[in-house]
């Protein structure tokens, strides 16, 4: 017998045309018409991108100010010293430390959803790249997360900023926000990011670089975008 989960599940489906590429205006709509959970969903953007990752000038990554933020509670920790963790802590840094912090990650405690570091911290945060990097916590110069000017990185962070790297298969994936957007908040945040990702355009990509996208929330069915009115 069918749950009550799995009805809900069937009967949004049912309101999908899998077949239609939707403007995101109206993808954005039908999103929040068809959320049936009872928390907040995040709605997420997946892209199909035109490259192989392998190649190293075809890696795209990047970060993007989402303009309404993405609705989720960041934590950032900070590794640095002296006066710059006073200014990470005053920008309202969740972790701030130096080895003390590198000794408490590699006993496995990670608290955080965001690591910045000061470049001096580097050799230190360096022996933790086996533990961060899998989990895209490792702070990166590209990414503007190993930078003197941590409070800056903390503010960003907190304020919505959200990073972006291709998986291997070609697709790169973002929280853009939640249900309870109001569906111009929403629209404004999958344009920011896809914008983002079209500017991270590398070298070596050819030929379609953005080949699909989709829409999604945590509990709802994916909805193909017009990649056309993503670009507009």
């Amino acid at each position: 017998m069918a749950s009550k989960l799995s009805k809900r599940l069937d009967a949004a489906r049912s309101k999908v045309d899998r077949a239609r590429a939707y403007p995101v205006g109206e993808a954005v709509t039908l999103m929040k018409a068809v959320a049936s959970a009872r928390f907040d969903e995040t709605i997420e953007v997946s892209i199909n991108l035109g490259v192989d990752p392998r190649h190293a000038d075809q890696m795209v990554r990047g970060t993007v100010d989402l303009p309404h933020g993405t609705g989720k509670t960041v934590r950032v920790a900070v590794f640095a010293r002296a006066d710059k963790a006073d200014e990470a802590r005053a920008a309202g840094a969740d972790v701030v430390g130096a080895e003390d912090l590198a000794e408490t990650i590699q006993g496995g405690t990670i608290e955080f959803d965001r690591c910045v570091a000061t470049p001096d911290m580097m050799p230190v945060v360096g022996r933790l790249g086996r533990i961060l990097g899998p989990r895209g916590l490792m702070p990166n110069p590209k990414l503007g997360t190993v930078t003197p000017n941590v409070a800056d990185a903390v503010r960003a962070a907190k304020a919505g900023q959200v990073q972006f790297r291709v998986e291997r298969a070609g697709i790169v994936h973002a929280g853009v926000g939640k249900v309870s957007f109001d569906e111009d908040a929403l629209a404004a945040n999958v344009k920011a990011f896809v914008d983002a990702v079209n500017r991270a355009k590398p070298s070596g990509a050819k030929g379609t670089y953005l080949k699909r996208a989709h829409l999604s929330s945590t509990m709802g069915p994916g909805i193909r975008l017009d990649v056309g009115s993503l670009t507009a």
